[in-house]
């Protein structure tokens, strides 16, 4: 049985669970535009058609977790993309909770995974909505946990967590996840409310402490092609900074490779 820790059980926090639909986001927000002001957490045993950044296929075995989490109106437009932080920190401090292990083993890859051991455990998926035309803001947080089972064919290998913790399953992942997010979310709005000036300062220093690949090479794979150069570390708004033979750049998005770790390494 899939449960909300009683702290966010206590912080307002609500559940619903099912056993198969076709995407747990795709739900949250239907919820939204039905009316539901949240928080509300939806997780499903199986998807069918889940997805993950772009577009890309999820792939939803029984076993994993699947899950998410929306939001209405949780700050101002402008700072919704800090979530996608705050997010993979609850979801760090979720992992090494159930499992024990933690940084530098453990890693949050930017801008949305959560590596062990160089290789791909969880992917998140930011979603913003603005409800019927000029309402409310509905943010919608998609998680993807590999607990029993890690997908094959992906362009870097893939874990599962029960290769650390035999016998953890997505009730044990998840009830560890709802209390982190309460938690790591509720400091960061009262951060936000104490620092004005920088109100992503302190989930910017913690999200950076866990960083895979701050100060090595790296390749950004972005639309327009690719850049590479040295992850230098994140700016106020959470791009990526960094420096190239021609100087120093912000990324607001792409597909960050480290190809000097593991999840990069070719296999025959």
């Amino acid at each position: 049985m899939v449960d909300l820790s009683p702290s966010a059980e206590a912080a307002g926090y609500r559940l619903i669970s099912i056993e198969a639909t076709d995407s747990t986001n795709d739900d949250a927000l239907q919820a939204a535009r039905s009316g539901d002001p949240g928080p509300l957490w939806i997780v499903s045993a199986e998807q069918r058609a889940g997805r993950g950044r772009h577009g890309r296929q999820w792939s939803s075995p029984q076993g994993n977790l699947y899950a998410s989490l929306l939001l209405t109106d949780p700050c101002e437009p402008q700072h919704a993309p800090q979530l996608g932080f705050v997010a993979g920190l609850a979801l760090h401090e979720a992992v090494e909770a159930v499992t024990g292990v933690g940084a530098p083993r453990l890693s949050l890859k930017w801008p949305n995974d959560l590596l062990l051991d160089g290789a791909k455990i969880s992917g998140l998926l930011l979603e913003g909505h603005r409800l019927a035309g000029h309402g409310p803001l509905a943010i919608v947080i998609g998680f993807g946990v590999n607990v029993a089972f890690a997908p094959t064919g992906t362009p870097y290998p893939a874990l599962a967590l029960q290769t650390v913790r035999p016998g953890l399953t997505r009730a044990d992942m998840f009830r560890a996840l709802s209390a982190s997010f309460a938690q790591t979310f509720a400091a960061w709005r009262n951060a936000a409310r104490l620092n004005a000036a920088d109100p992503f300062g302190p989930i910017r220093r913690l999200w950076l402490e866990r960083a895979a690949g701050i100060g090595q090479e790296v390749t950004l794979r972005l639309p327009a092609g690719e850049k590479r150069g040295v992850f230098e570390g994140l700016d106020r708004f959470g791009r990526l900074q960094l420096k190239t033979v021609s100087g120093a750049e912000l990324i607001d998005a792409g597909d960050l490779y480290f190809p000097h770790l593991l999840h990069d390494i070719a296999r025959p």
